[in-house]
């Protein structure tokens, strides 16, 4: 989303300093809670007992950061123990266990881009979740997964939210994630164990629902798209994708990468009004060395289904045009984010009405798609909108109106769109939660609903 990193730069340390000072979020917020929660989840043996003390505020942001204190315990539980079984039972019944998982993520379905993109039908953002930052640094940082996966406001992830996406209809999982606070120095940049395990059991989740399920580059400042940046930027690229692609590569057509989220020019004049051709150029680059960098690696990673995105991953032609996909790769899909009309859908201070009978609100969303089906659909190349929304302005039955809108028009011309959730619903801030996670229930069924009747 599109101001997270300024707000980053600024919050942190004062968001730091009332962690230690008071209880009270920070910033000036119409929402205040406080709830005291015990639960414990046991799903493919990941048991999450936490008990929740949490204050939060939406802020102004487009991927809003909600703080919350948390205290998580993860264990790593076996099924049976070596005094219950005979050893040899046990590991038979390992390697029967082995063997079924393998089988599961191995069989790649021999399809293509365009159909893959029709199946996935209609997806859901695990947003300011896997992608949080932590705002203590250096060595300062907590070494446990769920203390980065918490630090934004949002509950510890389980198999149960997962199924409830599913159950809903929704047949994609987007699970943005940010790597940088866990990977080591270069050269290697190595990925720290617990996080990319944490990463795979959450990817796992939607696996097991047969879901397709997308995994990223989110908040990642370091790829900046400069001629200057890029050889730095390229290197680190390839290590933490190697990386990535080395732990899943027997995954099959349901697992998809993506490159980047947003690559831009971030604080400066040009950062969403398309950027440079410099900059352009550096993307095709820097999303070149994506591809090459997964179909050198082994598995299923030569055929996989890859997502790579525009400069600001913008839909319009004035960046599209200059979007080159390398090695006229067949299966590429190209990621594009789009909220408009703009002062409804993203605007804080823009307007809460829309109206399908009015030809100005409905005029630009026609644009997008019409401008993404020129562009690529026509030409074989399939799209995602990884990311769209209409924040909450208690304006229901409009956002509804447009959200069944939007889908039908991109369904129309072969778009599949990813709705953003970042679990913020009320206050000051950009709010575009429709799943209550912490009661794992839709907080707006009316959404949902339309967002289904859209895809029909």
């Amino acid at each position: 989303m599109k101001m997270i990193e300024k707000l980053l730069k600024v919050a942190f340390p004062i968001m730091l300093a009332t962690v230690i000072l008071t209880s009270c979020s920070y910033g000036a917020s119409n929402e205040f809670y406080s709830s005291e929660t015990t639960s414990t989840t046991t799903t493919s043996e990941y048991t999450t007992t936490s008990t929740t003390t949490a204050t939060s505020t939406s802020t102004t942001t487009s991927e809003t950061t909600t703080k919350a204190s948390n205290t998580t315990t993860i264990k790593i539980t076996s099924e049976s123990s070596s005094s219950s079984k005979p050893t040899t039972t046990k590991k038979a019944e390992e390697n029967k266990d082995k063997g079924k998982d393998s089988l599961k993520k191995s069989n790649f379905k021999d399809t293509t881009a365009m159909k893959i993109v029709k199946d996935m039908k209609i997806g859901w953002n695990l947003g300011n979740t896997l992608d949080s930052i932590h705002w203590e640094s250096g060595n300062n940082l907590p070494t446990r997964a769920s203390d980065f996966e918490t630090a934004w406001g949002n509950p510890v992830t389980t198999k149960k939210m997962i199924d409830t996406i599913k159950a809903a209809g929704f047949n994609t999982l987007r699970v943005p994630v940010t790597w940088f606070q866990h990977t080591g120095d270069a050269p290697n940049y190595k990925i720290d164990k617990a996080w990319l395990d944490r990463v795979q059991q959450v990817v796992d989740y939607g696996i097991d629902n047969n879901m397709y399920v997308i995994i990223n580059l989110h908040h990642e400042d370091w790829h900046f798209p400069s001629k200057q940046n890029l050889p730095t930027a390229k290197a680190k690229l390839q290590k933490i994708w190697e990386q990535i692609a080395d732990r899943f590569k027997n995954y099959d057509e349901h697992l998809i990468f993506e490159a980047m989220n947003e690559p831009r020019m971030k604080d400066t004049p040009q950062e969403w009004t398309g950027g440079t051709a410099e900059a352009r150029d550096v993307i095709n680059q820097l999303n070149a060395a994506f591809v090459n960098t997964i179909r050198k690696s082994k598995g299923n990673n030569p055929k996989r289904f890859l997502m790579i995105p525009t400069y600001a991953a913008s839909p319009w032609s004035n960046v599209t045009s200059s979007m080159k996909i390398p090695n006229n790769d067949k299966r590429i899909i190209v990621s594009v984010h789009s909220y408009e009309p703009y002062h409804f859908a993203l605007d804080i201070d823009g307007t809460d009405k829309w109206n399908v009978k009015n030809k100005g609100d409905t005029d630009v969303i026609n644009q997008v798609m019409d401008s993404l089906h020129k562009t690529f659909i026509s030409k074989g190349i399939p799209v995602v909108m990884g990311e769209f929304g209409a924040l909450n302005k208690e304006n229901l039955s409009d956002r509804a109106s447009w959200a069944e809108y939007y889908v039908r028009i991109a369904k129309g011309k072969g778009i599949t769109c990813i709705w953003w959730d970042n679990g913020s619903f009320s206050g000051n801030g950009e709010n575009f939660g429709i799943l209550n996670r912490r009661q794992n229930k839709w907080q707006y069924p009316e959404i949902v609903k339309a967002l289904m009747e859209g895809i029909k």
